[in-house]
């Protein structure tokens, strides 16, 4: 794949010329949940003209309590889908269901286990009653008792409220890292100390951009577009001018407010969610063989996932690694 694109959104993508040469394709690509800044490159590359540069005219919908755009991917009513992390990809494949993971934005996992500050280490969680929600349970929590010891008994779970974690220090509660810190830290007036399950051992991407393997066959000029124009559109986003794809965020989601953006984004930068890793050397949404089938081999050994789910077919590196977008970010 060119690199040319990434330098500038006059060379349409050499995979997508063809679609920049014709009218513009409708796209939807559906969030997994309310507009924010963790889905800022996405919104970037609507606002800037990245996407319509190689050819295609995208409409992000928004996820949300009450919203399934995966189901809407699986009904042939969306092209593009906002995953979680690679133990969604996985269940698809465990399922039969032919959905591919065809980048991976978040080299990190954002979920947290936020804890009041005299909780100096992840050791030291052992020690706290922790308020985790039922699809964390039997998840990330399951592969925390296998790997770091923690218990069933001390988990109790989380309702979405941090009004019992306000009122008992010893009570830790999980949260993503760009949401509960933040509410805590205004609301609660107090700064937590926050433990990315990534920097313990939870090795997978997430917030994945998904599509059915029948896209990938018949529209590969098309993926490799919305792939590279939202690689590109995350450059842009951390590292150049965001105001355009803010005031869209902002427009999608009324609750949403500046403040929570910048927040947001500092977070992203200085933990190193999207631009980390195998994005350093490969760029961003980079994916490899290596780190997906490390993080599969944890969730068999947790007894999340069965052994015998063919893990490979969850994902194609045939978009990414190809450094797309790497010299729009600053010298250090």
């Amino acid at each position: 794949m060119s690199r040319s694109f990434a330098l500038t959104l006059a060379a349409a993508l050499v995979p997508g010329a063809a679609l920049a040469d014709a009218h513009a394709v409708p796209v939807t690509f559906g969030t997994n949940w309310l507009a924010q800044a963790e889905h800022g490159g996405f919104y970037q590359s609507v606002a800037d003209g990245t996407y319509e540069a190689c050819g295609l005219d995208v409409t992000i919908i928004s996820g949300g309590p009450q919203v399934n755009n995966r189901a809407l991917l699986l009904a042939g009513r969306i092209d593009y889908h906002m995953g979680g992390d690679m133990l969604q990809a996985f269940n698809a494949v465990a399922e039969g269901i032919p959905v591919v993971a065809v980048m991976a934005t978040f080299q990190k996992h954002p979920q947290v286990i936020v804890a009041h500050p005299d909780v100096e280490s992840w050791e030291d969680l052992k020690d706290r009653t922790l308020l985790i929600g039922d699809n964390g349970f039997t998840s990330y929590y399951q592969w925390m008792i296998a790997e770091h010891g923690f218990t069933v008994e001390q988990r109790q779970p989380y309702t979405f409220n941090p009004a019992p974690f306000l009122a008992d220090t010893n009570l830790a509660m999980q949260g993503y890292l760009s949401s509960e810190p933040y509410l805590i830290q205004t609301e609660g007036g107090i700064t937590p100390n926050v433990f990315l399950i990534a920097d313990n051992g939870y090795s997978s991407y997430a917030t994945t951009v998904e599509t059915m393997q029948a896209t990938i066959d018949e529209k590969p000029d098309e993926v490799a577009c919305f792939v590279e124009g939202s690689i590109t559109g995350w450059y842009n986003y951390l590292y150049g001018d965001s105001s355009a794809a803010d005031a869209l965020i902002l427009e999608a989601n009324p609750d949403m407010t500046q403040d929570k953006i910048d927040f947001a984004k500092n977070m992203m930068r200085e933990e190193g969610i999207v631009d980390s890793g195998d994005a350093l050397e490969l760029g961003i949404g980079a994916m490899t063989d290596e780190v997906i089938g490390g993080f599969f081999d944890k969730m068999v050994a947790a007894g999340v996932i069965e052994e015998n789910v063919d893990w490979q077919a969850s994902y194609t590196l045939d978009f990414v690694n190809e450094g797309v977008g790497m010299d729009l970010k600053p010298a250090e």
